[in-house]
């Protein structure tokens, strides 16, 4: 059975446009929600404060509700926020909130992680020479834990285009719903399998990029 191959090219490129923009808004949004919770975590520069466990708390638990939801119910039940955000339910746009909503957490968490990996010697010394928290986030935490980053938005990255596909169980576009209404409605196995080796090069140009990018940094 011969393969349109207009119809994978654009399905390509909507994974593409849904990967690369899901992915700007998950790292700024989760880049935020992880300096947030390192730093309202216990022992850090707002630890210990009563209204620093009081956020650190209430973004824990939400952090951790939104990472335990399957992101095919997730995408389901934010439906009418999505609506309202961005217009529509379906389609490439309509499936970048739900994939921001389900990703960002998993990255805070990474983020978080990342920034604990910082030794405190670094931190204390620049508190004691009188560098402002921004100062210190900035220059100091993220700068020390960069490789850590960079890795932390690879995963997310990979996580993401598997995302992508799911979406395309509820018509969000891309290969998932090309491999979904071509490869399994109309039993393609050609359009299923062209599917299925892009998501995989896909995967594997995103962490060879990643890891290039670790070890350059590693040596700076």
């Amino acid at each position: 059975m011969e393969i349109d191959w207009k119809v994978v090219g654009k399905a390509t490129n909507e994974t593409l446009y849904m990967l690369g923009y899901s992915l700007l808004f998950t790292v700024i949004l989760g880049l935020l929600l992880g300096v947030l919770l390192f730093l309202t975590s216990d022992k850090q520069l707002l630890g210990g404060k009563f209204y620093a466990r009081i956020i650190y708390g209430a973004l824990s638990l939400l952090v951790n509700v939104l990472r335990s939801v399957p992101f095919v119910i997730l995408m389901i039940l934010i439906m009418p926020f999505t609506k309202f955000l961005v217009g529509t339910k379906i389609g490439v746009v309509g499936a970048i909130p739900p994939l921001v909503v389900a990703a960002a957490p998993f990255f805070a968490r990474l983020v978080e992680s990342a920034l604990r990996e910082v030794d405190r010697g670094v931190i204390e010394a620049a508190t004691a020479m009188g560098a402002s928290k921004g100062m210190i986030v900035l220059h100091v935490l993220l700068r020390e834990a960069r490789t850590g980053l960079i890795a932390a938005v690879t995963i997310t990255a990979v996580t993401l285009v598997s995302y992508t596909a799911m979406s395309g169980v509820i018509g969000g576009g891309g290969l998932g719903d090309l491999a979904m209404r071509y490869g399994y409605q109309r039993f393609m196995i050609e359009v299923m399998a062209v599917t299925v080796l892009l998501m995989l090069i896909l995967v594997q140009i995103l962490q060879m990029v990643g890891d290039a990018l670790v070890r350059y940094f590693s040596r700076r």
